[in-house]
């Protein structure tokens, strides 16, 4: 059985799981930080390579014109780029904290704190017959060019249902992509002491916001929207360098009544969420800038978006969508059973940037 919890108490978790992975005092001061603009990635890039002896300087720091900073995947392996939280002091995982701190919004270190979380839990449940690593620290930090304000460089963290990649020039991220998140088991059915709660759902967002836009098409619209009976068994692209190059399906933005458009905006908005606040602004940006795709003259903008659905229309069954516009994909599935056997209990959801990833011209 999967259980839900109040909004209210949602946050309550969200807060003390983060602050329970990455220690209470560190977590509150670099907050505080970040916001007061005292924290940079730049900075925080260099603080970390500090701390890091020779050998360990080998594994994380690496050629940016290296093959390795495309080569991204969120499946379990047992070695990636980079390295890992497990081979890192106590004084150098505060600081690799610090770096993922200043590279993506606090409610977007919340969530890369959580994915940790529940791989501790998958650990624990799926015990002797696990098949692949479930480790909360086999999550793996690599920089590709040393941190700098006059050069380009990248940041890699990766591990299990997380990659975050980005691509810093002149101390600026100008790439945040892809962008990949997530969640097994989507909502916490047993509890394990010291691990989130049961209840707990992390990307609730991501999911429910989507729920509700279906919910308010008409039947007509439906059929636009709903573009297969089954769900797409997983996001495309997966590993690629590059995402999807394939014509937009589903319904126009354009073609949606003024509330169901603003729930998509607000799920939109809620994927930049994750990145700071320049990153989110610059990627608002190229969609109200956009016109169209190969230049058509007839959509510009927020308008040239397309929602698409696949799958059951109610949770528990697998589902999932994408949402499509000339310069960004978010995709977006929920079709596999968790540890426990629940149903479309397993997310899968990731944004890029269909001009390119990893700041390569598409």
């Amino acid at each position: 059985m999967i259980y839900r919890i109040e909004r209210a108490s949602l946050a309550l978790i969200l807060v003390g799981v983060a602050v329970l992975f990455w220690g209470g005092i560190e977590f509150a001061t670099a907050a505080l930080l970040r916001s007061a603009g005292g924290m940079t990635v730049v900075q925080m890039g260099k603080e970390w390579l500090a701390t890091l002896d020779a050998s360990q300087k080998e594994k994380a720091l690496l050629s940016y014109a290296l093959p390795q900073r495309t080569d991204w995947h969120f499946i379990p392996k047992p070695q990636r780029k980079g390295l890992s939280l497990r081979e890192m002091t106590v004084p150098q995982k505060a600081a690799a904290r610090r770096l993922l701190q200043a590279a993506v919004s606090q409610i977007g270190f919340e969530k890369s704190a959580q994915i940790m979380e529940l791989d501790e839990i998958l650990r624990v449940q799926e015990g002797t017959k696990a098949k692949n690593i479930r480790d909360h620290e086999h999550y793996f930090f690599t920089l590709f060019g040393e941190p700098s304000d006059q050069t380009t460089w990248s940041l890699s963290v990766e591990g299990h249902h997380l990659s975050l990649n980005f691509v810093v020039r002149d101390g600026r991220i100008v790439d945040s992509t892809p962008q990949f998140m997530g969640a097994n088991p989507a909502i916490v059915g047993t509890h394990i002491p010291g691990l989130p709660a049961k209840g707990f759902r992390l990307l609730a967002s991501e999911e429910l916001l989507a729920f509700e836009l279906l919910g308010m098409l008409s039947a007509e619209q439906k059929k636009k929207a709903i573009i297969s009976p089954q769900a797409f068994a997983e996001i495309r692209g997966a590993g690629q360098s590059q995402p999807p190059d394939e014509p937009l399906v589903g319904i126009p933005f354009r073609e949606l009544d003024r509330a169901a458009q603003r729930v998509l905006g607000r799920l939109v908005k809620n994927y930049c969420g994750s990145m700071i606040e320049s990153v989110a602004a610059e990627r608002l940006r190229l969609i109200d800038a956009s016109t169209g795709i190969a230049g058509s003259p007839e959509t510009v903008g927020w308008n040239n978006i397309h929602f698409a659905w696949a799958g059951a229309e109610k949770p528990g069954i697998g589902h999932s969508y994408r949402i499509e516009g000339s310069t960004f994909v978010i995709e977006f599935c929920n079709v596999q059973n968790d540890a426990e056997g629940n149903p479309a209990n397993h997310i899968h959801c990731i944004w890029r940037d269909r001009t390119g990833d990893f700041d390569l011209p598409k």
